[in-house]
């Protein structure tokens, strides 16, 4: 099911600003320091959106089909979907998979921030791999798409490969009426969150299958040892943006992905499959 770009106006979401949190190591020299950088400022309010180029250029359309079809048999034939797809049948996934659907017979998948398909290698092969899913499995259904970055080439490609691009900027704050799986790799951690949030109570959260960075990994990255004393970042402003993250690891069932070869390691390293195991409210305290 496509779903048209056009809508009332056009919006382009803000970013005023970001912070990085460096976590150091210990020694007398800072080597490799880890990273997580969260982007503060974002409007969260759910916004019409169109592409910002309305028009849409036939040459670059083909061009674009052809990169994501070479894209798609590149991953179809490699180890690491093997992996993925051996993944998503061992009994623990599977079994959280059919929790989560319940008596409904699809999941529907809402991929969040896939960047540009058109200018970056990474996010063809993260859409290739939620393409290639649907078609493995049928229980997987229709599969919408968001970032307000794509343009109207990307959008019409999208369309063209059975996508519906969504004319809202919905921040992540989609609530999970039926069974979904959210499909995010690399996303923000705002929009992990602003997801978290808009579903934070027992049965929108048993509805949700989640595709994205390791919740575990933000845990690390926010709460560490320096010098053997404990460091918290948990009061700091940094740290608001990953509240819901961190208090859902409590009750959640992380599957991490194995990338296998370094071709898929800039597009899946640190992912992880997230399910949500809740029985009530009082599990949901933020403290």
């Amino acid at each position: 099911m496509a779903a048209s770009t056009k809508v009332l106006a056009l919006e382009s979401p803000t970013q005023t600003g970001e912070w990085t949190v460096v976590l150091p190591r210990k020694g007398r020299h800072r080597r490799n320091s880890r990273k997580i950088t969260i982007v503060k400022g974002q409007q969260q309010e759910q916004q019409p959106w169109v592409p910002t180029d309305l028009e849409i250029d036939p040459d670059r359309q083909s061009k674009l089909m052809h990169k994501i079809q070479a894209c798609m048999k590149k991953i179809e034939n490699s180890q690491f979907f093997l992996a993925v797809l051996d993944q998503m049948q061992i009994p623990k996934v599977l079994n959280h998979f059919h929790r989560v659907l319940g008596s409904e017979s699809q999941l529907q998948m809402v991929i969040y921030g896939i960047g540009s398909i058109e200018s970056h290698e990474t996010p063809r092969l993260q859409l290739s791999l939620a393409l290639l899913m649907k078609r493995k499995f049928s229980w997987i259904g229709d599969i919408e798409v968001f970032d307000p970055v794509l343009s109207a080439t990307e959008s019409q490609v999208l369309e063209d490969l059975g996508c519906s691009v969504l004319s809202l900027n919905e921040q992540g704050r989609r609530e999970a009426k039926k069974s979904t799986l959210f499909f995010m790799p690399h996303c923000e951690a705002e929009l992990y969150n602003n997801l978290l949030q808009a579903n934070w109570g027992v049965e929108s959260l048993n509805r949700i299958a989640l595709f994205g960075n390791s919740f575990e990994t933000y845990e690390q990255h926010v709460s560490f040892k320096y010098y053997d004393q404990e460091v918290s970042l948990m009061n700091s402003s940094v740290a608001e943006s990953v509240t819901h993250i961190l208090a859902a690891r409590r009750f959640i069932d992380e599957f991490r992905i194995e990338t296998i070869s370094d071709d898929y390691f800039a597009a899946f390293h640190d992912s992880s499959w997230h399910f949500f195991k809740l029985g009530c409210e009082n599990e949901l305290q933020l403290n």
